[in-house]
């Protein structure tokens, strides 16, 4: 692959990147909405404000290419936002709902984490240290959102699964001669 179009792929890619940050900033604000535990609520604030330093970072790094951040749409991101809402349109318990939302989030990250990795090697290799060194803050940043949304979906899955066993003790004890899954173990 010759240099330039190297540099043009990386310049694609960044532009690529910049969009689906962008439907990010749009998307999270309704996932921190639909979440029940305080926890996650807090988490999608929190990396909102984070992936707007993203965006600032990315329009940092098109200024010092002397580009424009324009120009891309991202289908990948626009697709996984449309899973996430379609994920809030489903009727959840809260718990469960929440162990939706880390799933829909963590895709998200992966996508982003591999993308990121890219752009970031790619910079490296046609000698923008600046740029590279924005990268992989943001690289990083990613990664450490993954592991944030692995230990709630540790917690909340397992709050998830003790709300599915009590609603169905509920309704056993409801069947006349029927007992609770409890009792009979």
């Amino acid at each position: 692959m010759e240099h330039n179009e190297l540099k043009e792929l990386y310049i694609d890619e960044l532009r690529d990147l910049f969009d689906a940050e962008n439907k990010l900033i749009r998307a999270l604000p309704k996932l921190a909405k639909a979440a029940s535990s305080e926890k996650l609520r807090a988490g999608f604030e929190e990396h909102l404000e984070q992936t707007r330093g993203h965006v600032e970072r990315l329009e940092e790094i098109f200024e010092g290419l002397g580009e424009k951040p324009t120009g891309k749409k991202c289908a990948g991101m626009a697709g996984l936002v449309k899973e996430g809402d379609e994920i809030m349109d489903e009727d959840f318990s809260a718990e469960v709902m929440d162990a939706a939302l880390i799933s829909a989030a963590q895709r998200v990250e992966h996508y982003e984490i591999a993308a990121y990795g890219c752009v970031s090697a790619w910079a490296q290799l046609l000698g923008e240290s600046e740029a590279n060194a924005l990268l992989e803050k943001t690289l990083e940043e990613e990664k450490e959102t993954d592991q944030k949304l692995t230990q709630l979906a540790e917690e909340i899955t397992v709050e998830a699964k003790g709300s599915g066993e009590e609603e169905e003790e509920e309704s056993d004890e409801t069947i006349p001669g029927r007992k609770a899954k409890s009792a009979r173990a």
